[in-house]
């Protein structure tokens, strides 16, 4: 069974840092982009960040450029996003997802990612 689980959310002041991870399992996380996404209540579903397969290249999401990192150790099948100067509009549901063909679209769209994981939750207030 493919499976992606995220950990690490909680709750933070602002100005703080959280790392979240994306465990995969059930198949060569090498093979997938895997891009990082968040959803607050009553807002769409968000793109953060992706990493792409092949090339290691890195995309943000505007919101997040200079204050998130994204890197991924295909040994570990694990991709972590570093978030650092975190604002209370920060606070979501992050999900982590996999592309299976290993490519970023620019934009992070939602659509071309087909696993999810289940989230975790992570609230940014003093």
């Amino acid at each position: 069974q493919l499976q992606l689980v995220e950990s690490g959310g909680g709750l933070v002041q602002p100005g703080g840092s959280l790392r979240l991870s994306c465990a995969a399992a059930g198949f060569s996380l090498g093979y997938y982009a895997i891009g990082w996404f968040r959803q607050a209540p009553g807002k769409e579903r968000e793109g953060v960040s992706c990493i792409s397969s092949s090339s290691g290249s890195t995309y943000y999401g505007d919101s997040v450029k200079g204050r998130f990192t994204i890197s991924r150790d295909n040994a570990k099948k694990t991709v972590y996003l570093q978030m650092n100067s975190l604002k209370p509009e920060d606070s979501a549901v992050y999900y982590c997802a996999s592309e299976y063909f290993g490519g970023c679209p620019r934009s992070i769209p939602v659509a071309p990612f087909d696993y999810w994981g289940q989230g975790t939750q992570v609230t940014v207030s003093s």
